[in-house]
């Protein structure tokens, strides 16, 4: 009897018998207590109504699976007043009512659900001797996830959207920032749902965000009392993007626009600026080429000069002017897939944007109406007589040339090595920034900005920034300037990054992983599934 007890499931279950069966494994064979307490009252009763058998998954032995055949009896509540008739056993420390497994063996399987998923779980679960089907296991999975909630209140939160499909659908992540853990995800990112999440928080009293409008307007609307905190790693972001396109206008357009301001700059006369420099930087490369061709050399030794790759050199040699870029091919999302029919009604008289960004969805158009605004906006500065021609002082600043090897610095490099400080950088490194800034006087504005604002977030100290933002503005340099005047609209957010010491960070982080489970999981990732695996494994006990 002393072996038997060994095999009991929990307290008040019996052992009568153990059996090793060929298809089944170890069969457990046990009784429930002589004495019922009814559920409702609290009466203990000894009379017996009926039995009851329930089948129970127990931990394997041996490698072998353990079935408990629990004889449950059925009894009548002596209380004369009680509601309830009969009831059974209950055993809450073994087993749910209507489970199939024991508690124990429930615990792992959501602990390996939450690990490792569906099919991986499924499969380690067979080689432990618990055979379980990965339904059962992303079943138990959401329904711990369901009904288990955290309820320690939050105090500060980072809210950032995840790529559901890239470009085309998003969701929203919430993370606890103290915690360093995911409270919610949500499905979409608007502004509706993510305010209607903050007022379900009260206790909210910071949320650090990206430099999206989306989640700060969300925020003054659900927690109109929290402190809003802006990332501080897209504000260097969005200073170097800012860098890259001024840069571009000495050489090509890599980059693009932050944000247009109509009340800075005409964004069509900069955008046909960047365009003029990425043609005559393209015509450079074209004249050099031929030239070192014509004096002589191979294509192998000017591509060891150039830098350029040798395919790339006996293309361009081949052409008289330089070749025009491919252009992609045409589909239902470009205005340029209905040009004839735009052009069409162009011609008649229907210039309207909406009236045609009406008549072309229902031929099938699927891209937004902005996206035909650009087209539009075309035809109407060539019929008001706007030229392309951009006035001499645009293009005055030529490329800025490697000192070792000769080539244009581009603008990406170039503006990554604006905000690199001087004690960071290698040798090689503080060459190009010496010849950039001979070469370039905006390239020394900007780094000299750059730098001022590198040590306004390092300092932590917020009264320096509005003195910052008056010297962008008034250095003249476009994208600075625009960079400036976006910062002073969102300054409390801003002023709030730098003193406090909240970021974005631990989100980000949180979105890589989930990242992971998403494309682990192929098509069964979710929302239910997918907040289930991403809250700590307390959300599931």
């Amino acid at each position: 009897m002393r072996t038997k007890s060994k095999w009991s499931p929990g307290p008040g279950v019996k052992v009568l018998g153990v059996a090793l069966t060929v298809d089944d494994g170890w069969v457990v064979s046990a009784a429930g207590s002589k004495i019922g307490i009814c559920p409702d009252c609290g009466c203990r009763s000894r009379s017996r109504h009926g039995w009851s058998c329930r089948s129970l998954q127990d931990l394997p032995v041996q490698g072998k699976p353990v079935t408990v055949k629990l004889l449950l009896s059925r009894w009548r509540c002596a209380h004369g007043e009680c509601a309830r008739r009969t009831f059974t056993d209950r055993l809450p420390t073994v087993a749910d009512p209507y489970a199939r497994r024991t508690r124990r063996v429930g615990e792992i399987v959501g602990l390996l659900g939450h690990s490792t998923g569906g099919r991986p779980g499924e499969r380690l679960m067979q080689r432990l001797g618990i055979p379980v089907s990965d339904d059962t296991i992303l079943r138990q999975l959401k329904r711990d996830a369901a009904v288990a909630q955290r309820n320690s209140k939050i105090r500060v939160v980072g809210i950032d959207d995840w790529s559901w499909r890239r470009a085309t659908s998003y969701g929203t992540i919430m993370v606890d920032l103290e915690r360093r853990s995911v409270i919610d995800i949500l499905d979409d990112r608007s502004v509706e749902n993510a305010a209607k999440w903050l007022r379900s928080h009260p206790s909210i009293e910071i949320v650090s965000r990206d430099r999206c409008g989306l989640y700060a307007q969300a925020t003054r609307e659900g927690a109109p009392q929290a402190r809003q905190v802006a990332d501080r790693f897209h504000l260097v972001q969005n200073l170097r993007s800012a860098i890259e396109e001024q840069m571009n206008l000495s050489g090509r357009a890599t980059g693009r626009a932050i944000l247009s301001e109509d009340a800075i700059v005409d964004a069509a006369t900069h955008r046909r600026r960047a365009r003029l420099a990425h043609r005559q930087s393209r015509q450079e490369i074209f004249d050099m080429l031929h030239a070192l061709r014509q004096q002589g050399l191979s294509y192998s030794e000017i591509a060891r000069r150039t830098g350029y790759e040798r395919r790339s050199i006996t293309k361009w040699l081949k052409f008289e002017a330089p070749p025009d870029r491919r252009r992609a091919a045409l589909n239902p999302t470009s205005p340029w897939y209905f040009e004839a029919f735009l052009a069409q009604c162009w011609k008649d008289g229907n210039r309207r944007g909406r009236h045609l960004f009406h008549d072309v969805k229902q031929r099938g158009y699927t891209g937004s109406f902005a996206n035909l605004e650009r087209l539009l906006g075309a035809w109407r500065r060539a019929e008001r007589g706007q030229a392309d021609d951009v006035p001499p002082a645009a293009l005055k600043s030529e490329p800025v040339r490697d000192p070792e090897t000769g080539h244009a610095i581009s603008p990406v490099v170039a503006a990554a090595l604006c905000i690199k400080p001087r004690g960071l950088l290698t040798d090689r490194q503080a060459r190009k920034v010496d010849a950039l800034k001979q070469g370039s006087e905006a390239f020394v504005e900007m780094r000299r900005l750059a730098m001022r604002f590198n040590g306004i977030l390092r300092g932590k100290r917020s009264p320096p920034l509005d003195a910052w933002i008056d010297d962008a503005i008034d250095s003249e340099l476009i994208p600075i300037m625009r960079f400036a005047r976006v910062l002073r609209r969102d300054i409390d957010a801003v002023n709030n990054a730098i003193e406090l010491p909240w970021s974005n960070g631990q989100a980000e982080g949180q979105i890589n992983r989930l990242k992971t489970l998403k494309r682990a999981m192929y098509g069964r990732a979710g929302p239910e599934l997918l907040k289930a695996r991403m809250l700590p494994r307390l959300h599931t006990k």
